[in-house]
């Protein structure tokens, strides 16, 4: 995949579209529609009518996390970003350096045995690095509670394009679901941001139906485009179901967002039937694995890094892709987590 994706200057949402003007909701953001090489430009609130009755939405309910945490390294302040629970009780942690204006920048993570002096008299201490190709992210031990440190003393990470910051509560899809181990996701699964309550109860009229699937997405840090870590997902059996049946029925299966693919299709068999599954998924998708269930993806539009576009490309088609990001730029569309809207559908089903 060859195509690079800059966010123009002055295309960055820096607020949430509901926090821009009077009267604007979670839906009024734009839907850009890619179709193989076809374009077209929407509302998002006219997604009902792009899409028809036996189609299947599939969506993330994981909860965001107010993952940002102040800390002290000696005498530095940092700022720890918790990404993942790991297997074994630790957290993956993103450090990163306050930058004086309200957001973060990166650094180096480590090294082994350094300690972090949390809120609470908590120490946190490094242990080694996420992966031999990263020294980004590095496996922490925590001898407390996390999720219970984070409701305590934590916000959603925020990143500098973003204006100020924003209450818990604008980090939370209409889908969110609390997890019984007070768990969640370290950034929002943002696609699924412009749905609301009023739009739901539309498509579901329509006949339209969803599959609810959860996957705790980790940090994504802009700086850094790496490939997705494992994550825990879960994709439970009355959704497998409802997939099944909609494909056998001809039906689509739309999934809302980068991280309901990687959950979805790592429930699938080579056979294309979802089966009920849960655990850890290091699952990237690419072109040459293609997908086996998925006819189409609602995301938004981000500076994305080669695995987010690998699995454009491998949902949709490189004409999709291309077509649809050039389009985006000329017409002005916003980007990052507060912005516009891209559904991508397969050529396939492009009529």
């Amino acid at each position: 995949m060859t195509v690079v994706v800059r966010v123009p200057e002055g295309l960055d949402a820096a607020l949430p579209v509901e926090r821009r003007g009077r009267g604007l909701r979670r839906d009024s953001v734009r839907l850009l529609v890619s179709r193989g090489g076809a374009v077209s430009h929407h509302a998002f609130t006219e997604l009902p009518g792009l899409l028809r009755a036996g189609d299947v939405l599939v969506v993330n309910t994981s909860p965001t996390l107010p993952a940002a945490v102040d800390g002290r390294m000696g005498h530095a302040r940092v700022v720890v970003h918790f990404s993942t629970l790991g297997p074994d009780g630790r957290w993956a942690v993103e450090l990163r350096d306050p930058d004086g204006k309200g957001t973060t920048r990166a650094r180096a993570g480590g090294p082994e045995g350094a300690v972090v002096e949390l809120p609470g008299e908590v120490r946190l201490v490094y242990e080694e690095p996420l992966s031999a190709d990263s020294g980004r992210l590095w496996w922490a031990r925590v001898p407390v509670d996390v999720p219970r440190l984070l409701r305590r003393h934590g916000r959603p990470i925020r990143y500098s394009y973003t204006e100020r910051d924003q209450p818990l509560s604008v980090y939370q899809t209409v889908f969110a679901v609390p997890s019984a181990d007070g768990t969640g996701s370290a950034e929002m699964p943002s696609a699924a941001r412009p749905f609301t309550p009023r739009l739901v109860a539309r498509l579901v009229s329509r006949g339209v139906q969803f599959a609810p699937v959860r996957l705790h997405t980790g940090v994504a840090s802009p700086e850094a485009h790496e490939p997705p870590y494992p994550e825990r997902f879960a994709v439970p059996e009355p959704s497998a179901r409802l997939i099944n049946a909609a494909r056998a029925g001809g039906g689509r299966v739309v999934a809302v967002g980068t991280t309901a693919v990687r959950a979805v299709e790592s429930a699938a068999g080579p056979d294309g039937v979802v089966r009920a599954a849960a655990g850890r998924t290091g699952l990237v998708v690419t072109p040459e694995r293609g997908v086996r269930v998925v006819d189409g993806l609602l995301t938004g539009l981000h500076e994305p890094e080669a695995s987010h576009l690998l699995m454009l490309e491998a949902v949709a088609g490189r004409a999709a892709v291309e077509r649809g990001y050039a389009e985006a730029v000329r017409r002005l569309y916003l980007w990052h987590e507060f912005g516009d809207v891209h559904l991508l559908l397969r050529e396939e089903f492009a009529h």
